[in-house]
């Protein structure tokens, strides 16, 4: 009999979970599809573009949401269950609150697990081809920056000519070999500037050691500067957080490829921030869950689920805005950035151990 009972909670709340990972997708796809058209719109694409491309960003939003799907998920089921009778049921035949709460607060965990270990590399491959894509159709944009395996390259549209910048690689305030092309309106070499060493803490970017190649007569002729000055919409921190895309990066290339990611210049900082925010996912989904069980499991009278709703909506939007809170203060350095992170995990798992020991005596 356990089995069995132990099979319809798992397959009903599975059932139920995607159920509303289904909706949010669809509610994602509609709200998207408006901004992907609206940037398509000048473009010469088909219809299916922003159509295919919006399907392949949503998945990687649904990660980031997940947390509160599994919340509203949990409720929807648990309002489910009290409300046809069904956990009076259960507790006759020796299900207690607890033990409810425990079966799907574990399979919550398990999800997450799965999500980082499975979803996640398929979502961030998907984000990479997404931005690929999506950077491919803004040649007619007047600046681009993007960072592949070939290092960093910058696109920028001055008065009457134009600016490409590649790196090997950021490193700090710095780029390091860099070259620096100028040409006309009509894409033909104006000079060509190198440095090994070029600091872009602020706009006015100063080139150490650079070799300035002009153009005199149809031949290339070399000036060295020891530093030479230009003038660019770029700096460190617009570019630092250009790259601040958790969606590319996998759970799985920061546990086996740190290294690598910190040689090919990115921020060790945002690396951690990364790890440590997914790292989070699957305790998040079981203290959501057990929210859910806290909220609905108070009593085993017939209620409203609008009321629920409201009840979720705004719990939801609380702690959406505490954990925006405590990583703010962590990267403003006011308490430590790991903490910041697993700081409304402390706070929920606190608040949720005195509530499962009240719905547990009821």
């Amino acid at each position: 009999m356990s089995n069995i009972i132990l099979n319809y909670l798992l397959k009903n709340f599975f059932k139920t979970l995607l159920v509303f990972v289904i909706v949010f997708y669809t509610f994602g796809i509609i709200l998207n599809l408006f901004e992907e058209i609206e940037y398509f719109k000048n473009l010469d694409v088909s219809f299916f573009t922003p159509v295919i491309l919006t399907s392949i960003y949503i998945p990687s939003l649904i990660i980031k949401i997940l947390p509160f799907i599994v919340f509203f998920a949990s409720m929807w089921f648990m309002v489910r269950i009290r409300n046809n009778k069904n956990l009076l049921t259960l507790k006759i035949f020796g299900f207690s609150n607890f033990k409810i709460f425990l079966i799907l607060a574990i399979a919550a965990f398990i999800v997450g697990w799965i999500v980082l270990f499975i979803a996640s590399p398929i979502s961030s491959s998907m984000s990479k081809y997404y931005e690929k894509t999506k950077s491919n159709y803004s040649k007619e944009i007047d600046h681009l920056i993007t960072f592949n395996k070939n290092g960093l390259w910058i696109k920028e549209n001055l008065k009457e000519k134009q600016r490409i910048i590649t790196a090997t690689k950021p490193d700090d305030h710095f780029l390091i070999d860099v070259s620096i092309f100028h040409l006309d309106d009509k894409s033909n070499l104006i000079e060509k500037i190198h440095s090994n060493n070029v600091n872009i803490k602020d706009n006015k970017w100063i080139l150490y050691n650079a070799s300035v190649f002009r153009l005199n007569d149809g031949i290339l002729k070399e000036e060295k500067f020891k530093e030479y000055e230009i003038i660019s919409i770029y700096n460190y921190g617009k570019i630092n957080n250009l790259f601040k895309n958790f969606d590319t990066v996998s759970f799985l290339d920061l546990v086996f490829k740190y290294d690598e990611l910190i040689n090919n210049g990115y921020n060790n900082i945002f690396l951690k921030q990364n790890l440590h925010t997914k790292l989070t996912l699957p305790f998040f989904l079981f203290l959501m869950t057990a929210l859910a069980a806290i909220l609905t499991f108070n009593t085993l009278k017939k209620s409203d689920n609008i009321k629920f709703t409201m009840i979720g909506l705004i719990t939801s939007i609380i702690i959406f805005y505490f954990k925006d809170l405590s990583l703010a203060l962590g990267q403003t350095e006011r308490i430590p950035l790991i903490l910041s992170i697993w700081a409304p995990i402390l706070a929920l798992s606190f608040f949720i151990f005195i509530g499962v020991l009240q719905i547990n005596e009821k």
